[in-house]
């Protein structure tokens, strides 16, 4: 299968196309490698993927909107799978305009370059961040989504109705992923998990929001990556003159309280976290918890690593990957 990978060079996009070329696929992926965070570990992504020959990479921006036109004119996909945004909830109060410019602008880009090369299955990611602070949990795809907390919240809620639209003006299939939380090694360092290592491993304080009143529901990696490579064998179908377009929660199916999650990396590194106390920021929400029955009716996957085996690995990694050696 020939596929196109959007953000690359990010934590999602580097495990995806990591696991896809294993598999034999022929890839292309692009990423713009903007400085929102450490452009030397999106590098470091790349050059972990350049061993495999069925992996090409393009340093191109989603809101080039000639670039992501020629690019489908040039190649021919018969996937597409959309990871690329501007991430983060925090940073959507400071830099709005590059939310715009990315998750709204970039996502059409993606939406016309599907519909005028007949792409076949266009997965994207979407976000938990999509259910505010819904107070039904689990958080269930036929929930109401429609009093997003965030500016990042709303463009992705905005992703998941351009997407439909096309998928019911055009027939394009298309699935949208709901990401909850996802940590692992290659990850981010604006997330959790990963400020708390660096900081719990240099003794500096964290700082834990809400008074540390915070659940999240934690997915790892290799969960997200299997539940991506099950979907993609299976696109979305008309059914009932619906338009062959399905979302999905992608989450471990159980939430984890900040505080239980800061002891697994307590333990992991074997140093103790000191913490600073914080009200709850602005777009942020207190729990998160994903209704996984869609996901598993449709691939028969459930997630299966639990926190303080994934918390174990991200640490081995990131010793390793910054040369800390033993930390215990």
């Amino acid at each position: 299968m020939r596929i196109l990978i959007t953000g690359m060079a990010g934590f999602i996009g580097h495990a995806v196309a990591k696991k896809l070329a294993v598999l034999g696929h022929d890839l292309i992926g692009i990423d713009n490698l903007n400085d929102y965070y450490d452009v030397s570990l999106k590098r470091a992504r790349l050059n972990d993927l350049s061993v495999f020959s069925n992996v090409n990479f393009i340093q191109l921006d989603l809101a080039d909107r000639e670039g992501i036109a020629e690019l489908f004119k040039r190649e021919s996909f018969d996937t597409v799978i959309h990871l690329a945004a501007q991430a983060g909830v925090r940073y959507s109060l400071e830099n709005p305009h590059a939310y715009a410019e990315s998750n709204l602008i970039g996502h059409l880009n993606i939406l016309e370059g599907c519909r005028h090369s007949e792409v076949k299955h266009l997965l994207y990611a979407s976000s938990s961040s999509v259910y505010g602070e819904n107070s039904k949990t689990p958080f269930a795809v036929t929930d109401r989504v429609d009093e997003p907390v965030s500016l990042y919240a709303a463009t992705k809620k905005a992703n998941e109705l351009m997407s439909y639209t096309y998928s019911h003006l055009y027939g394009l299939s298309a699935t949208g992923l709901r990401f909850f939380t996802v940590y692992g090694p290659w990850g981010r360092p604006d997330m959790a998990l990963f400020k708390f290592t660096k900081n719990i491993l240099q003794n500096i304080p964290i700082d834990v929001y809400n008074q540390g009143n915070m659940q999240r529901d934690f997915t790892y990696i290799d969960d997200i990556v299997e539940s991506i490579i099950r979907l993609l064998e299976l696109p979305p179908e008309t059914e009932f003159g619906q338009a062959p377009h399905k979302v999905y929660n992608i989450g471990n199916g159980s939430p984890v309280a900040l505080m239980d999650f800061i002891r697994a990396i307590e333990q992991a590194t074997d140093k103790q976290a000191i913490c600073n106390y914080m009200p709850m920021q602005p777009g942020d929400v207190s729990r998160t918890w994903a209704d996984t029955e869609a996901l598993f009716i449709r691939t028969n996957y459930r997630p299966v690593i639990k926190v303080q085996e994934g918390v174990n690995r991200f640490v081995d990694w990131y010793c390793s990957f910054y040369k800390l050696g033993n930390q215990k």
